[in-house]
């Protein structure tokens, strides 16, 4: 009987961390830029909304070949409009924001949005720098854990025009680690 009871908690763990595992896969994003992998944690229970959205966009393959159409050096990269030129965005509703405390720092992923707090849709940026003008203001869902290298080497956009970027960089492929 003891032997069962050791059998079935062994059982019972492995399926845990295996459902643990998967979580995690599907809490993480890989894009692949021109100059290698990046991989991005998501953060579901800051964010839920966010990060379905994001999620459900890249493994749908919204993202590939998407420009990086707005780089500004020591702020930020920003992607995720069809139209390239920060005026799109997918044809979902917009998002009310989820406001956090958590910080944006370098290699910290935001929601782009326009005036309106709540049009957050499949715009998001990533940062090169601290930026604690936007704490509060952006909805944070997501941090890059390894290739910010690659985030850093984004071809940079023209300061006179707010980083518009001329032959930009794009989006390779992005997808969920479950989904890869």
């Amino acid at each position: 009987m003891r032997r069962l009871n050791l059998l079935t908690a062994a059982f019972v763990s492995l399926v845990l961390a295996t459902a643990a595992h998967a979580a995690d896969k599907a809490n993480m994003l890989l894009l692949d830029i021109k100059g290698g992998q990046v991989t991005i944690e998501l953060m579901p229970k800051v964010a839920p909304e966010h990060v379905k959205r994001i999620s459900t966009l890249a493994n749908d393959g919204f993202y590939d070949g998407l420009k990086f159409h707005r780089v500004i050096e020591g702020f930020m990269a920003q992607t995720g409009d069809p139209r390239g030129d920060g005026t799109g965005g997918s044809d979902k509703p917009d998002l009310k924001a989820e406001f956090s405390d958590v910080p944006f720092e370098r290699g910290t992923l935001g929601m782009a949005r326009s005036q309106n707090p709540d049009s957050g849709n499949s715009q998001f940026f990533i940062m090169f720098a601290p930026a604690p003008h936007l704490n509060n203001q952006y909805t944070v869902f997501g941090k890059v854990t390894e290739g910010m290298e690659h985030i850093d080497a984004i071809k940079r956009g023209s300061t006179a025009q707010n980083g518009t970027v001329q032959d930009p960089d794009t989006i390779l492929k992005m997808r969920t680690a479950d989904k890869y």
